[in-house]
């Protein structure tokens, strides 16, 4: 479900109250959004006039009610929306969501998709406040064993390349991981995003994040992450060993420090 309209803290209330009914809060209008929730001030927004086409449905705030939800509940996703859109497979985590990854030797890799709402959409003020998302290659004790296994827009592939980096566009960017190709010592991704300045997460909205099979492009996981007004640094999610397995957790946890901060307590190396 698309949420259109309303301040920043109605929306972060209207995605949390959809991701409690079990719903995918989405922050673009993609292919995988079956529902509308129409905000006040929403009205006027340009991409009403591609949902009037698509013909999705469009709710008001009042269909989460709990009156609402008595009779009837919020509508569950036809095995077919309108147009032949097709039903989304993801598995729908809230934050601190965890699932299972499965893999199919060796050939697994995983790409993970951060995303944020386009900002002549949302009225953030356009693109000047940017969005860096960065990984974190960590053993057991949560520290990197060198700085090369910090992945970021300035080295976006790890020696070896099994962790790989890649902006798709102003609001879109990947983390391909190919888990065969990480030694041992390598337990935990670490998935963060970080504002430009002094740009806060309040202004930037809330994180869309998709992983999938990389070679099908068959989604596994969506999230939507909102931050608080103040913070500049979200981790965003977590890809860890289990066994012989590996999971992925949603985290959406928020920091008022810079990346800095956050590179230093993982064991970067930062002079200054």
């Amino acid at each position: 479900m698309l949420v259109i309209g309303g301040n920043h803290p109605q929306a972060v209330a209207a995605r949390g109250r959809v991701v409690e009914l079990g719903g995918s809060a989405a922050v673009n209008l993609t292919g995988s959004v079956t529902d509308v929730l129409l905000l006040p001030g929403g009205e006027g927004d340009r991409r009403m006039t591609r949902v009037a086409a698509l013909e999705l449905p469009v709710h008001t705030p009042e269909r989460l009610s709990p009156a609402a939800l008595s009779s009837g509940g919020v509508p569950a996703p036809l095995p077919a929306g309108p147009g032949g859109r097709p039903v989304d497979p993801a598995v729908v985590l809230p934050r601190g969501g965890v699932i299972d990854l499965p893999r199919t030797l060796p050939d697994t890799s995983w790409t993970l998709v951060a995303s944020r709402a386009l900002p002549e959409a949302e009225g953030t003020g356009g693109p000047a406040v940017g969005v860096d998302v960065m990984v974190l290659i960590v053993d057991d004790t949560g520290r990197v064993r060198r700085d090369e296994d910090l992945v970021f827009w300035n080295a976006p592939e790890n020696p070896g390349g099994s962790v790989r980096l890649a902006v798709d566009g102003p609001v879109e960017q990947s983390v391909t991981v190919v888990p065969e190709g990480l030694t041992a010592e390598a337990r935990r991704l670490v998935v963060a995003a970080a504002v430009d300045g002094g740009a806060t997460f309040g202004e930037v909205g809330a994180i869309e994040i998709s992983l999938g099979d990389t070679a099908t492009g068959v989604p596994l996981l969506r999230a939507t992450l909102d931050a608080a007004d103040s913070e500049r640094v979200l981790v965003l999610a977590e890809i860890y060993r289990r066994g012989t397995g590996w999971r992925c957790r949603a985290v959406g946890q928020g920091h008022d420090h810079g990346p800095v901060e956050l590179l230093r307590a993982h064991g970067v190396d930062i002079e200054g």
